[in-house]
């Protein structure tokens, strides 16, 4: 059985971490599937991508048998050529990406869940970063993004003292989007891939671009970035028809066009 389930839907790519006898933790296969099952994300027929976890937890991260592997990938390909190009793909994919965190999210599985454009989780999930446990620095754009959700503070201790963040308190923290009950929770983040994948897909696109651009730019660099996306916005099939259904007082049909 493959370590990651790649399916296209209505629209919708979702990518299932399939380790569940392992809490879904990376090895170099499972690495490399999930960077195979983004670039296929790349298809114009997908118009959002939902990740989520097999069984009860949604990744814990490194599988550390392969760490201390002396025939393993090392620490440095771990990084390289596992989770940097993992994190850049979800960043640079041209549609929303969701995270639907069904239990626990540890080390990296917690990072690459925080990366993504829209982050909902159950009731019974919980988000850790582990790394201070075992002597290790927060990968996988923890560093990056953490702070820039909940604030320099409380990532710091987050990440110092490594406690485990249950996702309720995630929620009220803005770690995360949203909290959904145990037993609506695949039904509800599944509602939320199917609204985006309905919406005007080049719209969302430079939208989740410009606020990548906004981790850098100045402020006048920042609104010459929205004026150059809002032109092209304004071009597209979608905007047409969006503001037609506006004036004809109906619902749209976006083509992701």
């Amino acid at each position: 059985m493959s370590s990651i389930h790649f399916e296209i839907n209505d629209h919708i790519g979702f990518i299932t971490l399939n380790r569940p006898d392992k809490l879904n933790s990376f090895n170099r296969e499972m690495a490399l599937l999930m960077q195979d099952a983004l670039d296929l994300c790349k298809d114009k027929k997908v118009r959002c991508v939902y990740i989520t976890g097999e069984g009860k937890a949604f990744s814990a991260g490194q599988d550390l048998t392969e760490v201390v592997d002396p025939k393993g990938p090392g620490m440095k390909k771990i990084l390289s050529e596992h989770y940097n190009p993992i994190i850049l793909r979800i960043r640079r994919l041209e549609k929303p990406v969701i995270a639907a965190v069904n239990g626990v999210a540890a080390g990296a599985g917690a990072n690459i869940a925080l990366c993504c454009d829209v982050v909902v989780a159950s009731e019974a999930a919980s988000f850790l970063q582990a790394f201070s446990k075992i002597g290790l620095i927060p990968d996988s754009s923890g560093t990056y993004f953490l702070p820039r959700l909940i604030g320099w503070q409380k990532a710091s201790s987050l990440m110092m003292l490594g406690e485990k963040v249950p996702a309720a308190d995630a929620e009220k923290m803005g770690m995360i989007y949203k909290v959904f009950s145990s037993d609506s929770f695949a039904e509800e983040s599944k509602k939320i891939a199917i609204t985006l994948a309905q919406m005007p897909t080049k719209g969302l696109f430079y939208t989740k671009h410009a606020l990548n651009s906004s981790f850098v730019n100045s402020l006048a660099e920042q609104l010459e970035l929205e004026d150059d996306y809002q032109q092209k916005a304004a071009k597209t099939d979608d905007y047409e028809e969006g503001v037609k259904a506006f004036l004809e007082k109906r619902q749209p049909k976006f083509n992701g066009e």
